[in-house]
């Protein structure tokens, strides 16, 4: 069997995890085998921390709604048991952008609410 000699491959490998690694501090950045260790644990923060963005920016529109219902007399509860019963089709992260940057149109939510 003849030998291989992967010096090319090799080289390439290892510079395209250096471009990866690059904006990493001292060695994470400049050594191979560290950065390595750094890059995969970085890969596996990224993925499990876009499933748990998703969770705190559900979270932080249900704050938002509370408190702009709340100011009303009515609880984010009845709220959306309310929408949900009567078919007002509007998912959370708009009724908070409308509930902060819309406080008659959110008003007119509730106003319905109320009829």
């Amino acid at each position: 069997m003849t030998r291989v000699k992967r010096g090319c491959a090799a080289r390439k490998r290892r510079k395209n995890l250096l471009v990866i690694t690059s904006g990493f501090r001292g060695a994470h950045s400049k050594l191979f085998r560290t950065a390595n260790q750094q890059g995969m644990r970085a890969m596996a923060s990224s993925h499990r921390d876009r499933g748990r963005r998703k969770r705190n920016l559900r979270r932080l529109w249900i704050t938002r709604i509370n408190a702009a219902t709340r100011g009303s007399g009515i609880s984010y509860n009845k709220l959306i048991r309310y929408m949900h019963r009567n078919g007002i089709v509007l998912n959370r992260k708009i009724l908070a952008q409308t509930a902060i940057l819309d406080e008659f149109g959110f008003h007119m939510i509730l106003g319905m609410m109320n009829e």
